[in-house]
């Protein structure tokens, strides 16, 4: 792997550094010293400790030369960062294991990620389970073996030399075109790499780690290159938390949208299609309750608007999308210009824009929220595309706010309280990121800083937390993102707050002030689910299939002990359909205990027995879902049972009744009546 030096000022050769400590004490230290010596100075026992240091915020190892002034900090297990380097020496301990193992094997990246590292093989076949499992404990021997990482750093012609048998190493010299850019090296016993760090002292610091998959992934991300193969893993400093990651996984696995959504007959994916999903009868019915749920909280507030799907590219020269995202877009051939300058729609701003352009609008009517359901198309490369997470056909719950300036700081507050509440319908929780400029983007610094301004202002003058995501704007403007976890701790990025300058002047956006005169309003961005799709990915996976009563595409099913009970039966279904339930019978010959099963597996909340004595009685035995195991079927009557399901589905209620929705097991099929 190849990393770019830290940026910051580099102290001249024979100059000195100055090192600001956490307790305001500082070293001056000769330029190339290295931090380790550094740590020393402070303390013997903080050395032994320490995993690496942070130097004006940039993440460098302890045998790294210091050549920057600035705050100076020593990282230890204790520290969130030191994670990331505790995970990227795994990544090198792996690539130290398989060329132990596969000396033919060719080296390619080792980046620490989100949840582990990885490291890009090319070998002449996949990878296997056996083969994992063998570079796992090879690399235990590397680990019990620790070998000190030696960082080197060399010029160009003993880098070639030191990589002569690696081509891919080779190819990534290639890209040093600054003379004055850092090549280094690093060196756990015979095996050498080609990597900026930072690293942890040695590989005795690696104990809790587990090789978790392999795949195949295009060298450099480009899938006109060769297949390299990928393998995945993790790193922990407690073995607990080792435990607990692997544990989370699993259960991930138990809840993967994809194998729940066949099994509860929700949508499918076929490939003369890709990218685009098939909602079954009882999937449309879950999609269509999420979006009825969006549009009546919104029905106030907001104006729903539909806008065309098809676009001629002036309208995205405009925007500046068809020079940023056309390779993203799906092109359709025009056939007067026999050019491809139509495009199917990726997203809704422009079209929202050009609704607001079509009359005059005064400032007593802002902010003026247009918002739409919009189908929406993305040309996501084959390889990307997963599930419903990631698909080419979508539909978002897209709202664009057109405000004065001075209501900047009002308006978030409102967007905020609307989507935090949303999110709390679910049982999910959010925790908030603000979003800086990228390095690609349009405007100038001046508007930047005004917008990041405004942004900052609002989202401080709401009291809520954040975190700085610096550098990880939109390319038009700063945002706020809503990351929210999930029922088994997964953190998954959903809503959005955008502001945005550059919109209204690009398209001439304009209202009517007090003065008479006219004004340049300013847009906000705002996404709650994010696509439905993905949202409902989410939800199947955080209920585990097993929706709230609001929520399930069938909440009642009734089954009748005998077929004398079967036209008793079915009019109580037609009392609860009637009340706005959604009840299905299921007066199949099968034995009951079979036809119980089959509701549990389905997830249905309730299933009402119907025997001899609730049919004379009026009444339904009620079973559960997530009461527990031997739980006895209880007797109500049905009116006050409909009762109990409305008043449940118009509370939105989280939990059954007499049970869970999330993370429970399922009723004892034999607690039958009989």
């Amino acid at each position: 792997m190849i990393d770019r030096p830290a940026p910051g000022p580099v102290a001249p050769s024979g100059a000195d550094v100055t090192l600001t400590l956490p307790d305001g004490a500082t070293r001056v230290v000769p330029a190339g010293t290295l931090a380790a010596e550094v740590v020393r100075s402070i303390g013997e026992r903080l050395l032994m400790a320490a995993v690496a240091v942070s130097v004006n915020g940039e993440i460098q190892d302890l045998m790294t030369p210091l050549r920057t002034s600035g705050a100076f900090r020593v990282l230890t297990e204790k520290d969130a960062d030191a994670l990331a380097v505790l995970r990227h020496s795994a990544a090198h301990v792996l690539a130290t294991a398989v060329r132990r193992l596969r000396p033919d094997a060719k080296i390619g990246f080792g980046p620490a990620i989100d949840d582990g590292f990885y490291y890009d093989f090319q070998v002449a076949s996949p990878f296997t389970p056996d083969d994992l499992a063998a570079f796992e404990a090879e690399m235990r021997k590397v680990a019990l073996e620790k070998y000190p990482f030696v960082r080197a750093e060399v010029d160009m012609p003993e880098a070639r030399v030191r990589f002569a048998d690696d081509p891919l190493k080779l190819e990534r010299l290639d890209d040093f075109t600054d003379p004055a850019e850092i090549i280094s090296t690093y060196t756990d016993g015979p095996f050498i790499d080609l990597c900026r760090g930072p690293h942890v002292p040695d590989t005795g610091r690696l104990k809790h780690f587990k090789l978790l998959s392999s795949a195949g992934a295009y060298w450099r991300g480009d899938e006109k290159r060769q297949m390299l193969q990928r393998i995945y893993g993790t790193a922990f400093f407690k073995k607990d938390e080792l435990d607990a990651h692997l544990f989370q996984l699993e259960e991930a696995k138990k809840r993967d949208h994809r194998r729940l959504g066949k099994e509860l007959d929700l949508f499918m994916l076929h490939p003369f299609s890709p990218g685009a999903t098939f909602w079954t009868e009882r999937g449309t019915t879950l999609y269509n309750v999420l979006v009825e749920f969006v549009r009546e909280r919104q029905k106030r507030d907001f104006a729903e608007i539909k806008t065309p799907l098809l676009y001629n590219k002036a309208l995205w020269e405009i925007s500046g999308h068809w020079g940023k995202y056309k390779e993203n877009m799906f092109l359709v051939l025009d056939v007067e210009s026999g050019e491809h300058d139509v495009s199917l729609k990726p997203m809704n701003c422009p079209s929202h824009y050009l609704m607001y352009q079509g009359r005059k609008h005064s400032y007593r009517e802002l902010p003026k929220r247009f918002v739409t359901f919009d189908v929406l198309h993305r040309n996501e490369v084959t390889g990307a595309l997963s599930g419903l997470t990631r698909v080419r056909q979508f539909a978002q719950d897209d709202c664009h706010v057109f405000l004065r300036e001075d209501q900047i700081e009002g308006e978030v507050k409102f967007l905020m309280d609307f989507i935090l509440s949303y999110y709390e319908t679910f049982g999910l929780t959010a925790s908030l990121k603000f979003a800086t400029r990228p390095e690609t983007r349009i405007g100038d610094d001046a508007m930047w800083d005004r917008a990041e301004g405004a942004l900052q202002k609002a989202l401080e003058a709401t009291g809520k937390p954040y975190a700085l995501k610096e550098g990880d704007g939109a390319f038009y403007g700063p945002k706020i993102d809503f990351d929210v976890t999930d029922s088994i701790g997964r953190s998954w990025q959903l809503g959005t707050i955008q502001l945005d300058y550059a919109a209204p002047e690009r398209f001439d956006l304009t209202y009517v002030g007090d003065d008479n005169t006219t004004h340049r309003p300013v847009v906000i961005h705002r996404a709650v689910s994010g696509s439905f799709e993905r949202f409902i990915a989410i939800l199947i996976e955080h209920f585990a299939g097993a929706f709230p009563t609001w929520l399930a595409p069938e909440q009642v099913r009734v089954l009748p002990i005998t077929d004398a009970q079967a036209p008793g039966a079915a009019a109580i279904v037609e009392r609860m359909v009637h009340a706005g339930i959604r009840a299905e019978l299921d007066a199949r010959s099968e034995t009951l205990k079979y036809r119980v099963a089959e509701g549990a597996r389905m997830k249905v909340p309730y299933m009402c027995v119907i025997g001899r004595r609730e049919a004379e009685t009026d009444q339904v035995a009620v079973n559960t879902r997530g009461a527990g195991e031997g739980q006895k079927p209880a007797p109500i009557g049905v009116d006050a049972f409909i009762a109990r399901v409305v008043s449940e589905s118009a509370n939105r209620a989280l939990t059954l009744e007499a049970g869970v929705t999330r993370g429970s097991d399922w009723i004892d099929v034999g607690a039958v009546p009989r």
